[in-house]
């Protein structure tokens, strides 16, 4: 069973916008939601064909009345099928109350929900949709505990009920799914925050042509075939200069593994020159390790005056640290005129010396993660984690620059007047949440801020490769992936003529 997931991702009230233009375009509200059950039902036999039974908690609303309705198919394909309702039946209405209708027509069995109740089967949670707004309370939260509880397998329709379908957060309790099946457009919380979590397995159903163009989306998600062909072939007489000179700022003492990662990643990403400066007692390490960095041993920042003339793009930040001489790098840094890639201690320094906030310019990419989000921003990692979108935005407007919020379902937004909308990033794995990942996505995104010269495009090519290099090393497994493991892969991706 496979679906190819849209684009665009949109938020609940954005759904609902596109189911009424699907309405107003001649199909009945009660057509789609028999092919909304219709495309859950045929889910559920490829997944699980030798299951022969099945258990559907119904809520109200149109959620409810899609769970009657795949009990009613299952039940004419001769499945056993039981119903429990958490909604009396004088409580529905419209479209609801006709799909109980046509469970009850073919001889489903409905009985209201109880906490002992035997949940038997494929479990279909039908419970809750896009419209929750507050924590879930009971007899829902009882129902999702029993329902997670069960270790039956386990499908959601639309969405797991409890999850926030534009947040990507769980509203007190949520449904854990092996399997979600969503329909009209594919929801903004459900690749973000606890969303992927709770989603299991995506199945994306549009249920008729969607006029996407009709409503603006609230994200878009990262996609290889966009940027696949952005990077051209190397002309025959191509040399070092056509391709950037970063320079890579940060190690300080006992920080030296951070600046390596990032200049390596830097040059197998494409740039025609990588140069470091750091502690000296890291010299010998890097050019043990990757002689073709241009190292120069900085015990100050006037060490580095005249190579910030010199190059094209300035990363600093892996292993910079928190003391003076990290410090003053960065003053030196932030005024050379040159554009940059912020990240780990950079932000960190910028987050207490102007807490104001800065303009870091239109050719800056920063890439914090939610802690270092939240002290960029004077709030919680909490309130950055519970609407990751707003949180993003926030950063480019306070910052006047690229922004990046890494974590599940990495963001990356520009300035308000740039016109780009909000990209999402849904490849990577939890593989990734081990030391370093950060650095190389800077020397990655430093490496093609240089080729691209475009602070939007180069973030958002880097996140993406940056992840897929992550998933093409999770190919052996997920636990002991190393920060050094998604080099090679990011040559690879970045030289692929095209990727599956």
């Amino acid at each position: 069973m496979r679906s190819t997931l849209p684009r665009q991702l949109y938020s609940a009230a954005q759904t609902r916008a596109l189911d009424t233009r699907i309405i107003a375009g001649g199909v009945s509200g009660f057509e789609l939601m028999r092919r909304a059950a219709g495309a859950v039902w045929e889910a559920i036999r490829e997944r699980w064909p030798e299951r022969h039974r099945l258990t559907v908690l119904c809520g109200g609303g149109n959620n409810g009345g899609d769970g009657y309705l795949v009990a009613r198919f299952a039940h004419e394909a001769g499945w056993p099928v039981q119903v429990f309702t958490l909604v009396d039946r004088q409580r529905l209405t419209g479209d609801a109350l006709t799909a109980r209708e046509a469970a009850e027509e073919v001889g489903v069995h409905i009985l209201p929900w109880r906490r002992d109740a035997n949940l038997d089967g494929v479990l279909v949670d039908a419970m809750l949709g896009t419209g929750l707004n507050g924590d879930v309370r009971e007899p829902y939260r009882g129902a999702i505990r029993a329902a997670n509880a069960s270790g039956l397998p386990l499908v959601a329709v639309d969405i797991p009920s409890g999850l926030d379908a534009d947040r990507g957060v769980v509203l007190g309790d949520a449904i854990r799914a092996d399997l979600t099946v969503t329909f009209i457009a594919a929801k903004f919380g459900l690749f973000t925050a606890e969303g992927p979590d709770q989603v299991g397995e995506l199945f994306y159903a549009p249920l008729d042509e969607v006029p996407v163009e009709s409503v603006p989306a609230m994200a878009e998600r990262l996609d290889w075939s966009e940027w696949s062909g952005l990077l051209k072939s190397r002309p025959k007489a191509a040399h070092k200069g056509m391709f950037g000179h970063v320079l890579l700022v940060g190690g300080d003492h006992g920080m030296g593994g951070a600046i390596i990662l990032a200049a390596e990643a830097a040059l197998r990403s494409g740039a025609g020159r990588v140069s470091v400066a750091t502690r000296p007692e890291h010299v010998a390490s890097i050019l043990t390790r990757c002689p073709e960095i241009m190292v120069h041993p900085a015990e100050d920042s006037e060490a580095i005056d005249d190579l910030l003339g010199r190059v094209d793009v300035v990363a600093i930040g892996p292993g910079l640290g928190r003391q003076a001489w990290g410090r003053s790098m960065l003053e030196k840094a932030l005024g050379c005129g040159r554009p940059l890639v912020l990240d780990a201690d950079a932000l960190n320094e910028i987050a207490e010396a102007h807490p104001q906030a800065i303009e870091l310019g239109r050719q800056c990419i920063i890439t914090p993660h939610p802690a270092e989000a939240a002290r960029l921003l004077g709030c919680t990692t909490s309130e950055v984690q519970a609407d990751r979108h707003q949180a993003v935005t926030r950063l480019a407007k306070r910052y006047g620059c690229t922004a990046v919020l890494k974590g599940v379902g990495s963001l990356v937004a520009g300035p308000p007047d740039s016109g780009e909308p909000v990209a999402l990033c849904s490849a990577g794995n939890p593989g990734m949440a081990t030391a370093g990942m950060g650095d190389v996505l800077t020397g990655v995104a430093a490496s093609l801020l240089a080729r691209t010269s475009e602070a939007g495009t180069a973030a958002r090519l880097a996140v993406l490769v940056h992840a897929m290099a992550g998933d093409a090393a999770a190919k052996e497994g997920e636990w002991g992936i190393l920060a050094s493991d998604l080099i090679r892969p990011v040559r690879q991706i970045l030289n692929a003529e095209a990727h599956p």
